[in-house]
């Protein structure tokens, strides 16, 4: 385990090779080799970092005795190549394909996501976020696009709360005095500006020569709102998601209608 401190004061206690290996500053091109092979594997698999870095480190320890000994790099780097292709077929031989078997196959995929919590923050509840991972990846149903995949964190509470959802989650607060509960909803998503007019002329102004005229242009953009509130709620939603902000007027008017704006 490492404690770290950044450049910004910034402490990080972790176990992980790849961010252990991130936070060390090296200048050393092998020790850089290491940190890439790390980062390598984070990306693609997403655990193993110590130990491809620990093997790493062991073949180049090897490597400098075999060139010691007046080896040429090259005759150690084709035994290298053939030791990878053997160490291909010896895996690819003792491997099983349970793709046709959903049962074997989600066992397999149960397996691996414990061995990967075993050494994590996670491994006392390693049973129940095995599983929650291999659902939440069997929903994607073969694409492998993990960023479909949204995590949602809040404060409070313990990790065994956390749960995968069926439907889709929105991480934002429902306007005041709107309904907070809706079922068999009927659903509007628009991108569409919830406020007054810009006039997008630089240095342009408005003059007028009476408080009562600030009045009256106040209420004739209220009223502007107001048409484009109704227009949305001929669709006969109950609730509207808007890409952009909406103001507090036209809050007020989806509360007085009954409807939840987001």
């Amino acid at each position: 385990i490492l404690m770290s401190v950044s450049a910004t004061d910034t402490l990080q206690v972790t176990n992980d090779g790849a961010t252990i290996l991130r936070s060390i500053g090296v200048d050393n091109p092998a020790a850089k080799v290491l940190v890439d092979i790390s980062k390598v594997q984070d990306d693609e698999v997403g655990d193993g970092t110590t130990s491809v870095t620990v093997l790493a480190c062991e073949l180049l320890k090897e490597a400098e005795n075999l060139i010691s000994q007046k080896i040429h790099p090259q005759t150690v780097i084709a035994g290298w190549r053939k030791a990878t292709a053997a160490a291909r077929q010896a895996l690819e031989g003792s491997a099983r394909d349970h793709g046709g078997d959903a049962a074997a196959f989600r066992k397999d995929l149960l397996n691996i996501a414990r061995t990967t919590l075993s050494s994590k923050i996670l491994t006392h509840h390693k049973d129940k976020f095995s599983n929650l991972a291999v659902d939440a990846v069997l929903r994607l149903k073969g694409s492998g696009n993990l960023d479909a995949i949204q995590i949602i964190k809040k404060l409070g509470g313990a990790l065994e709360d956390s749960y995968l959802d069926e439907g889709f989650l929105l991480d934002k607060k429902i306007g005041v005095n709107q309904p907070k509960r809706i079922e068999k909803a009927q659903i509007l998503i628009a991108n569409t500006p919830m406020d007054t007019d810009k006039i997008k002329v630089f240095g342009s102004k408005v003059r007028v020569d009476s408080v009562s005229k600030v009045a009256d242009l106040e209420l004739a953009e209220k009223e502007k709102m107001k048409d484009k509130v109704e227009k949305i709620l001929k669709h006969k939603c109950s609730v509207f998601i808007n890409r952009q902000l909406i103001y507090n007027y036209p809050e007020q008017l989806f509360a007085d209608a009954g409807v939840m704006a987001i």
